[in-house]
């Protein structure tokens, strides 16, 4: 009760404050339009924005004490600070170094390019990199075992670290630093493998349908209609289960079967999507003509349907990353997905749960689980920001 007392008379305490800048504000500035017309929402908005930046710098003061209990309560607020700062820093450099290098084409669209967009762009161009050269970046190997097994993280020897092993080693020696660079080969290859499949079958198989009508689609539509009607994560741990029972059979490797499973569920979205779009395209004049040009349906498709339906299917594909990406995380933390020796970040998420014991008297040990499921929600958010943008520009609003 003395929490909601608490919060009830803070929230009085800010609308007190709201009315009397909305008061102030009329009086100083001879009651000009901008606050003489101000609601009074508005003016309680201002002041609980005031009140969430003291409370956010107070709890960042909090995180620094020299009091090790109070900074280590704070700890995990204040590097989420720091880290939005430096990213917000990099991704306006990023956007500057655009506007200046590159050809005419790149350097207009980084200049009509919003912060948000250039740091979804800036993150998937770091991620894309550790992908590719994970082997030069990486210390170590992915399944090379060193020896030492649950080093702490930190590298602080008093704690149990070791530094030549900055964020510590896993139950059975591996380097967990070298696994965290390899699962953005693994965990984002494998996704945007996986989503690349899903489009082809979605999207092939959409446009045949809107192109041919009939009951072609008819039966592709209600047998699309049955498969989306099942969870789509329920679905995936089933078919995962039967497959990790073929898998030992046939001697195909588990992985292989996820990425089919996944891109087979997903491209019941991504067929609708292109069903959707080539149905409103197929009744134009242009196809028309080209109908009675008498081109075939290779054409119309890859020649007049596909490129006017290029907009919504980039952004769909941004989408479907995030979705496919989280799935085979999630896949991943309950044991059915990327399976070992490959490193991925749904697996260390779970491996290295116990490190979370440490919160209270060691965060930055701590910090070490979240460092995976970090990962995934920096790129999550990055591709996302980035198909926000890419639908505003497709939908041609202006700011």
């Amino acid at each position: 009760m003395n929490a909601i007392f608490t919060i009830i008379a803070l929230l009085v305490a800010i609308a007190a404050c709201g009315w009397v800048f909305r008061i102030a504000g009329q009086k100083f500035t001879q009651n000009r339009p901008y606050f003489r017309d101000m609601t009074f929402g508005v003016a309680f908005g201002y002041a609980f924005a005031a009140f969430a930046l003291v409370a956010l710098i107070w709890a960042y003061l909090q995180a620094q004490s020299s009091d090790p209990l109070v900074a280590n309560k704070y700890f995990f607020f204040g590097k989420a600070v720091e880290g939005f700062l430096i990213f917000a820093v990099a991704a306006w450099l990023f956007r500057l170094l655009g506007r200046a290098v590159g050809t005419a084409g790149t350097r207009k669209l980084f200049r009509s390019m919003p912060l948000t967009a250039s740091f979804g762009v800036l993150i998937i161009i770091l991620y894309a990199i550790v992908a590719i050269f994970a082997g030069v970046i990486a210390p170590y190997g992915q399944e090379e075992i060193l020896g030492a097994a649950n080093v702490v993280p930190g590298g602080d020897p008093a704690l149990g670290g070791n530094p030549e092993f900055p964020l510590g080693t896993d139950q059975i020696g591996r380097d967990i630093l070298s696994r965290l660079i390899y699962g953005a080969q693994n965990t984002v290859g494998i996704a945007f493998a996986t989503t690349l499949l899903a489009f082809f079958i979605g999207g092939s198989l959409g446009f045949l349908a809107a192109t041919l009508g009939g009951w072609l689609d008819q039966l592709l539509s209600r047998v699309v209609d049955a498969l989306m009607a099942i969870p789509s994560l329920i679905f995936a741990l089933l078919l995962m289960t039967i497959a990790s029972v073929w898998s030992n059979q046939v001697g195909i490797p588990l992985t292989y079967f996820m990425i089919l499973i996944i891109a087979v569920i997903d491209a019941t979205r991504v067929f609708r999507l292109a069903r959707a779009v080539g149905s409103s395209i197929v009744v134009m004049d242009y196809i028309e003509a080209a109908k009675l040009r008498g081109e075939g349906l290779t054409y119309l498709i890859f020649r007049e349907i596909l490129p006017n339906a290029t907009a919504p299917l980039l952004a769909e594909f941004g989408l479907r990353f995030c979705f496919v990406f989280l799935t085979i995380a999630s896949l991943s933390f309950l044991g059915v997905g990327i399976q070992p020796p490959l490193a991925d970040w749904g697996t260390m998420v779970r491996d290295l749960g116990q490190f979370i014991n440490f919160a209270a008297f060691a965060p930055q040990v701590a910090v070490t689980p979240l460092l995976a499921a970090g990962a995934i929600a920096l790129l999550t958010v990055a591709v996302n920001f980035v198909v926000d943008w890419m639908l505003h520009k497709s939908s041609g609003l202006k700011e």
